[in-house]
């Protein structure tokens, strides 16, 4: 019995020698455009491309964070306590991580972004602010309070200070350079006084077995790993890890103003957190 293929227009003889695998390349052209036909027809590869939400939802946060992960122990939408890292639900909005009681929540964010995320970097800055190393700005080198009250940027969960509106548009041009000249300075103020001998995730001691420790930096806060291999794991439920490092500090008289909450309370006092 013959089965009859799709016509494929021949080449010339000519442009068969130019190139000797030509036919071999065409013989497989009818099978790609059918499985062509099958994956653009896809429903699961047409409700990723709805045009409606580029935000994407992960149920469990078994994946590297996007940019700073999301320190704040308040869900985003409600304000309520977050739950167990397990059962909560995790997005990427705009290049950040944002964490979720559920998918109720998530709804309600999604109908008005920017609303919830102007208390999220209210808060994203309350909590980093007494963290904060710096006293110029990194893009212009004048000294934060020369040119009047700095400007606080939060960018992907993490907070850095400004001397003036007009340097923002250059930290875009290349946040990279300056958030690791920042991450310079949180080791270099924080390194010193670090108040584990232990990594958070393994419990392994540090500059064991494992080598130099690794020096992980976020939300303006020093984290101190065993490896490399430690930091998917303390992605996974970062505000569990910090706990640890929180109790520990807290035990050395080094307390720590702010760590973990995300609670908005509108008569807290800005003023006291910069002098």
């Amino acid at each position: 019995m013959t089965i009859p293929l799709p016509f494929v227009q021949p080449q010339s003889e000519t442009s068969s020698a130019k190139d000797p695998t030509m036919s071999r390349h065409l013989r497989f052209r009818p099978a790609l455009l059918a499985l062509g036909v099958v994956f653009t027809t896809s429903p699961s590869v047409v409700a990723q491309d709805d045009g409606h939400d580029r935000s994407h939802t992960a149920k469990a946060p078994h994946r590297a964070s996007a940019g700073d992960p999301y320190l704040l122990d308040t869900d985003p939408a409600t304000g309520e306590k977050l739950g167990p890292a397990a059962k909560q639900v995790v997005i990427e909005h705009e290049g950040r991580e944002l964490r979720f009681n559920g998918e109720e929540s998530v709804r309600t964010f999604r109908s008005d972004p920017a609303k919830f995320l102007a208390k999220v970097d209210k808060a994203v800055v309350r909590q980093q602010l007494p963290l904060y190393p710096l006293v110029t700005c990194r893009v212009s080198g004048e000294k934060l309070g020369g040119k009047g009250e700095p400007v606080d940027f939060v960018y992907r969960n993490r907070l850095i200070r400004f001397c003036c509106d007009g340097c923002e548009p250059t930290f875009q041009k290349d946040p990279s350079k300056y958030l690791a000249e920042l991450d310079a300075a949180v080791v270099a103020a924080q390194g010193p006084k670090y108040p584990l001998e232990t990594c958070v995730v393994s419990g392994e001691k540090l500059g064991g077995e494992m080598g130099a420790p690794v020096d992980l930096v976020v939300g303006n806060r020093l984290v101190r790993l065993c490896c490399k291999g430690c930091k998917k794991e303390f992605t996974k439920e970062p505000l569990s890890f910090l706990a640890k490092l929180h109790v520990a500090k807290g035990a050395d008289g080094h307390g720590e103003k702010g760590h973990g909450h995300g609670h908005d309370h509108d008569d807290h006092d800005h003023d006291k957190d910069r002098r």
